[in-house]
């Protein structure tokens, strides 16, 4: 279970470093014991230069791989015991491939479900989702019964073999998570943040019950400045959380994921019971950052549609750039060199819909009308501006045709169909520095929220919330969302993205 907690717009060092501070009081110096030598992160080579998330994922990927081959495993002593049972020649081969898709669609509902590696989740809970993928295996079995003449065999035969995998599954991932455990691949280093009695126990809880694969360490105020950088990933909080609020924005900028802890079987950390949040061991709060699992995915999604894209719309572009030279002679293009992901620069393409003069054009308006310097500083933008072509300047901005041509910034891997706008300069520096290293996370994209939200009628700190917000809660299933709203938000014109 994740849920957002927005994080505070601070300018300046002060509030950050003045959280820093309170938390560093959270736990006294020298409270929490030194605890036994950390296991090696051994998947990953020591001195090497990795992205934080890249770290993370290769000995969690390896972790996976070992816990899938242990249940694999497990379906094949299933099939095995009751190989003798079954009957031969075509019906027995028939019932062998239905037990390799019933064995497939387990592993996959077990990996939608969290189960690899399942860190932070009670035993209880690691039945309970299991039980419930070998339930819905069943059910599909169930309607294939149905349809298939003699289906009842099949039914029971399914329902033998998955109850006898889920007999033997405890057993083998025990083995698989132990094998993990010795190879040092098991689990993620996190720090314990609590009161002066409770950190202690909980370092001594979770290196006890290391299956939850929590490597705990204890609190130091220089943990905050550990990341990036090879150090703990994860921030676990405990007891009385209400002094620390106003510094957990400052956490959620230094750590993958924040937990506040529930508490465990043994221990009353904060009268939070793990039964409301899922079985889990506290609710975390996500940075929500680039995902290394997903980003290959939006790759490949992004090069999937934007290359036919291309083909579709050149005949469009083609008639909007003529318009565009009959109008005004000159480029037809608009090339602008913005901020894109890690700070790179990113010239994006655009169909000039201003003309040539523009700036000159805007800073005779500023002269003039102070009423109109005051709308652009409020927005960035105008809604009557005179630097726009006539007619087909307009129809392009309001459509969002002018936009289409980064699609090539698309194929070139500049930017992505849903992100965070890439703004020019002199927008981005309206925004606080800490909002501004965030946006550096993610990739820029053609469309995003606060377009389809409110496009222009957005202020800076709105564009702010909303781009933050996505940021914090990205994810293939919120950009899925974001590009059908595009539509749309375009054939209502309700102003330029």
């Amino acid at each position: 279970m994740s849920i957002f907690v927005p994080s505070a717009m601070t300018r300046g060092p002060s509030k950050a470093s003045a959280s820093n501070d309170m938390i560093s009081r959270a736990i006294p110096a020298g409270s929490v014991p030194p605890i036994a030598a950390k296991t090696a992160d051994a998947f990953v080579p020591a001195g090497l230069n990795m992205p934080v998330a890249l770290r993370r994922w290769l000995p969690r990927l390896a972790t996976s791989s070992l816990l899938v081959a242990g249940d694999t495993a497990s379906y094949l002593i299933a099939y095995f015991v009751l190989l003798s049972f079954l009957p031969s020649g075509s019906e027995g081969t028939f019932l062998e491939r239905a037990f390799t898709v019933a064995a497939l669609a387990a592993i996959v509902l077990y990996a939608s479900a969290g189960l690899y590696p399942g860190y932070r989740l009670h035993d209880h809970e690691h039945l309970r989702r299991r039980t419930l993928a070998a339930v819905k295996v069943a059910v599909l079995a169930a309607f294939g019964a149905i349809i298939l003449p003699e289906g009842g065999w099949l039914l029971f035969a399914i329902i033998v073999f998955l109850g006898i995998g889920l007999i033997v599954q405890p057993f083998v991932h025990w083995l698989a998570r132990g094998l993990c455990w010795r190879l040092g691949i098991w689990g993620e280093r996190a720090v314990v943040i609590g009161g002066r009695n409770l950190a202690p126990a909980l370092v001594a809880y979770f290196t006890d019950h290391w299956q939850y694969g929590i490597r705990p360490e204890p609190f130091s105020p220089d943990t905050l400045d550990a990341l990036p950088g090879g150090g703990p990933s994860i921030a676990l909080i405990a007891g009385d959380t209400g002094s620390l609020v106003s510094g957990l924005p400052a956490l959620r900028r230094k750590f993958a994921e924040v937990i506040l802890l529930s508490d465990t079987p043994s221990l009353k950390v904060s009268g939070l019971r793990p039964a409301d949040i899922g079985g889990q061991i506290g609710i975390r709060l996500t940075t929500g950052g680039s995902s290394i699992n997903s980003d290959p995915v939006r790759r490949v999604l992004d090069l999937a549609i934007a290359i036919p894209a291309t083909i579709v719309v050149a005949p469009f572009i083609a008639i909007a750039a003529a318009a565009i030279y009959a109008i005004d002679p000159g480029p037809v293009f608009f090339r602008h060199a913005r901020e894109g992901r890690s700070g790179r620069p990113v010239h994006v393409l655009k169909l000039r819909t201003m003309y040539q003069d523009a700036e000159q054009r805007l800073e005779a308006l500023f002269r003039d009308n102070p009423a109109m310097r005051a709308e652009w500083l409020s927005h960035f933008k105008l809604k009557d501006d005179p630097r726009i072509l006539p007619i087909i300047g307009h129809m392009l901005r309001s459509s969002s045709i002018d936009e289409l041509p980064q699609l090539a910034n698309i194929i070139a891997g500049e930017m992505a169909f849903v992100g965070p706008r890439p703004f020019p300069e002199y927008h981005l520096s309206a925004m606080d520095g800490e909002f501004r290293d965030k946006r550096r996370s993610v990739t820029p994209g053609l469309t995003g929220l606060w377009q389809i939200s409110e496009r222009s009628d957005a202020d800076i700190e709105l564009q702010q919330q909303l781009d933050e917000f996505y940021i914090d809660n990205r994810s293939l299933w919120f950009d899925c969302q974001i590009l059908l709203g595009t539509i749309p938000a375009v054939f209502k014109r309700r102003g330029a993205c």
